[in-house]
């Protein structure tokens, strides 16, 4: 074998295995969290000073946006900007703890769609929703239809969001930069105004990342007298934005997140798959995606 005694550096490939630094590219870096965009449904009290006096009152309305930084804070708006990089769907299903056992969720694979079977952290698949169309759901056993009904189809989002006039928790205006987000659309209405939105966008032959959507929120009764609040959405496709190389950046980064993420599901999912075989037979990488185990709200 002839050996390179040249640097070229218009081929990589051959060079980093050259110079012995190829294996570094497989090499998977521990995936940081992303801010997580909810609504929020509840209001947040608070206190403030009327005529010398406390009082109780709404310091934050209840419909508004959060985003959740993570070891940071929770900022909130009534109304964002959405910019869509990256869309992926999965099966989850919140599992509520007992005694020393924390509440935790059952979350898939991310995939393109939801026609597959998709490996779960439990080590089973699809959350332990059957597998295929099911054509008569009145005729499944009753603990299965009670399954079923826990497991929650979701949309997942990643991109940009511009909270429009933000507060922190007590109401108080605060000045944020645009930031990434992910937010796990798990309501089936909200599943389906964000499916519609998107659906209309690639009918015109134009990718989610070159608009901003504008999400506010609309208020919905429940029978018991409480509320919750669904994502109203709408586009001006007239207005295009030119993507720049940080947008560039930033999907890479998307598709890095993902694809650590679905490491740690699928190695998951073998440590459980083979919980009864020896220790040594069973592959499991170190690398691992922070999950969020806090009890998804409505939306």
């Amino acid at each position: 074998m002839t050996q390179v005694t040249t640097i070229d550096t218009n081929n990589f490939a051959a060079m980093a295995q050259a110079m012995g630094i190829a294996s570094e590219a497989n090499k998977k870096e521990k995936s940081s969290s992303l801010p997580r965009l909810r609504i929020n449904h509840a209001p947040i009290m608070g206190t403030a000073d009327v005529n010398g006096k406390k009082v109780n009152m709404e310091v934050v309305p209840g419909g508004t946006y959060k985003l959740e930084i993570p070891d940071g804070p929770t900022y909130y708006a009534e109304s964002v900007n959405i910019r869509t990089f990256l869309q992926r769907f999965m099966y989850k299903k919140f599992v509520k703890g007992h005694g020393d056992t924390p509440n935790q969720f059952v979350k898939t694979l991310m995939a393109d769609s939801l026609n597959v079977d998709l490996k779960d952290n439990s080590g089973g698949f699809n959350c332990g929703k059957p597998a295929g169309y099911i054509q008569d759901f009145k005729a499944l056993p009753e603990k299965t239809q009670e399954l079923i009904k826990q497991i929650k189809r979701v949309r997942v989002l990643m991109g940009t969001v511009e909270l429009i006039n933000p507060t922190d928790e007590k109401g108080n205006p605060v000045d944020i930069t645009t930031s990434s987000f992910i937010w796990e659309i798990d309501n089936r209405d909200a599943f389906k105004t964000y499916g519609d939105i998107l659906a209309k966008l690639t009918k015109m032959q134009r990718l989610p990342v070159q608009h901003n959507i504008e999400s506010g929120t609309e208020e919905r009764k429940l029978p018991n007298g409480s509320s919750f609040f669904l994502p109203t959405v709408s586009v001006d496709a007239t207005k295009t934005i030119e993507l720049s190389e940080a947008d560039q950046q930033l999907f890479s980064d998307f598709v890095a997140w993902v694809d650590n993420y679905n490491t740690y599901i699928v190695n998951t999912w073998a440590k459980k798959a083979n919980a009864h075989m020896e220790d040594d037979d069973v592959d499991v990488v170190d690398d691992i995606v922070d999950i969020d185990i806090d009890e998804e709200e409505v939306a």
